[in-house]
């Protein structure tokens, strides 16, 4: 029997462009996927997950197969980066994490120096994407309304739980003005209200702790293995490394069990935005 092909359409997207262009290389070169996956450095069922568009590409592995097709003549670095501004407010390599945020049942997310893009205002992410030295002014309201679309999946009938826990460090940066540290302060006691959300501050008096190297976010499904983001100041990774996604879902427990309960972090928030951010 011969195995059914997926179709691909390539006009759908930066990813499904990329699979279609790489499959089309890979069958010219007779090379199974398997076979790619060893000049790459990766798994067969990772070229396959790409070629499908069903995860995004990372720079490393575009540079990977511009070397594996040198005919190609560079043309899946190109594609990567033109990825960039063709993915509607996200860069090509959190597209992957992105379509976990939206598939997940629940997920868990570690905070030490911001508010978890889910959990932002619009005003707090203009601060923080205006900052990136690389962001063009013509692009931050996309980028904007690219993260706060993402809060979407919280108004679905079957919404995923969210468990936030951050540093309480992350409340007294100064991010845009005072008043977008108080409105944001505000948003994100409102929003721990909500019985599918809980937020949980470490407090500054725990000291040195586990989640100090770097935030990370870890998505559950009911049928598939847990993902993992991790944070970096390039680049974050997705990965579904079982040892990974073992030892980070020890961190965040050990983090939790460091947090202020549901009710006193919420209380924290609500202090902290009074006494430091409100204006007269």
């Amino acid at each position: 029997m011969v195995p059914l092909v997926r179709e691909l359409d390539p006009s759908a997207g930066p990813l499904q462009f990329f699979g279609a262009e790489l499959r089309r290389a890979r069958a010219a070169a007779g090379l199974s996927q398997d076979q790619l996956g060893q000049r790459l450095g990766y798994s067969g069922a990772q070229v396959g997950k790409v070629e499908t568009g069903e995860r995004a590409p990372s720079q490393d592995f575009a540079q990977g197969c511009d070397q594996a097709f040198p005919e190609a003549g560079g043309l899946f670095g190109r594609i990567y980066l033109l990825a960039r501004r063709w993915d509607g407010g996200y860069p090509s390599w959190f597209a992957e994490w992105v379509d976990s945020e939206r598939r997940a049942t629940s997920l868990r997310s570690w905070e030490p120096l911001l508010i978890p893009g889910l959990l932002q205002t619009a005003d707090y992410a203009r601060a923080i994407l205006a900052a990136d030295p690389e962001t063009a002014e013509d692009q931050l309201d996309e980028l904007v309304a690219a993260r706060v679309e993402r809060q979407a999946i919280f108004d679905r009938p079957s919404p995923p739980t969210l468990w936030a826990v951050l540093d309480e460090a992350v409340l007294h940066r100064l991010i845009g003005s005072r008043k977008v540290m108080y409105d944001q302060l505000l948003h994100l006691a409102d929003t721990s209200c909500r019985s599918n959300i809980t937020v949980q501050i470490v407090p500054a008096e725990i000291g040195a702790h586990a989640g100090l190297l770097g935030g990370f976010a870890i998505a559950n499904f009911d049928n598939a293995a847990s993902t993992v983001y991790m944070e970096s100041p390039d680049q974050g990774q997705t990965t579904e490394v079982a040892s990974v996604v073992r030892r980070l879902s020890l961190t965040f427990d050990t983090l939790r069990a460091d947090a202020l309960p549901r009710g006193a972090s919420r209380d924290l928030i609500g202090k902290v935005a009074e006494e430091r951010w409100a204006t007269t």
